[in-house]
């Protein structure tokens, strides 16, 4: 499994850039020019690898920011004062608990007792 912690991507990157340089050191030893350098399969895999684990290491900032940013958010949430609700009348509430359907069979009715 990968790693999810901060400090153990920082230790790959460091450790990928390692053996970059020492691939460069040994190729420019070899006296290859630039182009070929860059068209190493074992320089641009090492570089495939650091671009890698730089995303990975985004991807855990962001995260971590967004915890905070949600521990900010419940901490002012907490510390807000709470509204109190009003109460709601009777009838609304009897009305409310009423389906549409029942409401529809009262007016009916309603409509009946006045004719």
């Amino acid at each position: 499994m990968a790693s999810k912690s901060k400090a153990a991507r920082l230790n790959q990157i460091s450790y990928w850039e390692g053996r970059l340089e020492e691939r460069l050191k040994t190729l420019s030893e070899e006296g290859k020019d630039p182009q070929r350098v860059a068209k190493d399969p074992i320089v641009r895999k090492i570089r495939a690898k650091i671009r890698e684990t730089q995303s990975r290491l985004n991807a855990i900032e962001a995260k971590e920011k967004k915890n905070e940013e949600m521990a900010r958010r419940k901490a002012q949430k907490a510390a807000a004062p709470k509204k109190e609700k009003g109460k709601k009348k009777k009838s609304e509430e009897e009305k409310q608990a009423l389906s549409k359907r029942q409401q529809k069979k009262l007016k009916k009715k309603e409509q009946k007792t006045k004719s």
